[in-house]
């Protein structure tokens, strides 16, 4: 996965009972209304999902809105994200094993399937316990951390996701 800090212009809203006289509180108040944002935003397409805001490099005058009281602070920030690459290395957990294939997760990332046709020399066996299995008793059950290669990635507006198509075709991928 690749991780990069990038600096984003962001609006942050702050209610009149955070406001302080003292201006320290007012700072933290608007850096924790900040890093929850960030949380509720989750990811964008340009740049991944979001781990971590960084520093607050620039706070503007805040500006009163007229019918809530509540004041506007225009910030840039430096946040670390984390974005999936085509073709990338990753390990994740087998999270839900179906006829077709398995659904895996990884780090912030949930929406991720191993078709059965990209499992080379694995075949699925049924019952209470599902799971694929290969020649070599190798097996892909629930919670099993596998290393797959990123075939291929959609973003998902309305889910605010990648939602990831992955393989095991190549050298020292499965389950570890």
């Amino acid at each position: 996965m690749v991780f990069m800090e990038v600096e984003m212009p962001w609006n942050v809203i702050i209610s009149p009972d955070k406001l302080d006289a003292k201006g320290l509180l007012l700072h933290k108040a608007i850096i924790l209304r900040l890093m929850d944002d960030i949380a509720n935003k989750k990811a964008s397409k340009e740049h991944g999902y979001y781990a971590a805001v960084t520093t607050l490099n620039t706070l503007g005058e805040g500006k009163v809105r007229e019918l809530s009281g509540d004041v506007l602070f225009p910030v840039t920030f430096s946040c670390i994200t984390l974005k999936p690459a085509k073709g990338e290395i990753l390990v994740g957990t087998v999270d839900k094993i179906l006829k077709h294939g398995i659904f895996l997760k990884s780090g912030p990332m949930s929406s991720i399937f191993l078709s059965e046709k990209t499992m080379r020399d694995y075949k699925y066996v049924g019952g209470e316990n599902p799971m694929f299995l290969n020649d070599k008793h190798a097996k892909l059950e629930k919670d099993t951390m596998v290393r797959f290669k990123v075939l291929g990635l959609k973003w998902l507006e309305s889910e605010r996701e990648f939602q990831i198509l992955a393989t095991l075709a190549g050298d020292f991928l499965g389950s570890i």
